[in-house]
């Protein structure tokens, strides 16, 4: 934990335009936005890309190391999940080893469902016209922030 004492107060400390929350708020919101407009014709959500995503570097996983990752627990997910296999991209099954778990499994269908989600990354990095090493430098500065923010109490 970070015991530094925070700077005092200014009138400048509450006005909206000064705050990096909402920069970062407004910056998520119109990533969204693009990421939406990417991933309809793919017939995903953000929140199902991240998992589709999580399951193409690794098939069939428990919903739990599923959810490690991204950091969604199992009852945030299992509805996310359910549609997935709705869509016929997944399918789920209770563990061999441990009935309590569930297995998901990409289908026929969700691995080739890769080789068109391959574009989003670079429309994406064309959308905030920025290079690669430059969002890479972000994504690092930002994971620093997160991490330190964690350590908060």
């Amino acid at each position: 934990m970070n015991n530094a004492t925070p700077p005092a107060a200014t009138p400048a400390a509450l006005l909206l335009d000064n705050q990096f929350c909402f920069a970062l708020y407004a910056t998520t919101l119109a990533m969204q936005k693009v990421y939406r407009k990417l991933l309809a014709p793919l017939g995903l959500t953000y929140p199902q890309y991240l998992v589709m995503m999580v399951l193409w570097e690794r098939d069939g996983q428990t919903v739990s190391q599923i959810g490690e990752p991204l950091g969604l627990d199992s009852a945030t997910l299992t509805p996310l999940l359910k549609r997935l296999e709705a869509a016929g991209l997944v399918s789920r099954s209770r563990a061999a080893s441990d009935e309590r778990q569930v297995v998901v499994s990409l289908s026929e269908a969700g691995r080739a469902l890769r080789g068109r989600a391959e574009e989003v990354p670079a429309a994406m990095l064309c959308a905030a016209a920025c290079t690669p090493d430059d969002l890479g430098r972000l994504k690092n500065e930002l994971e620093e922030l997160r991490q330190r923010l964690l350590q908060y109490e």
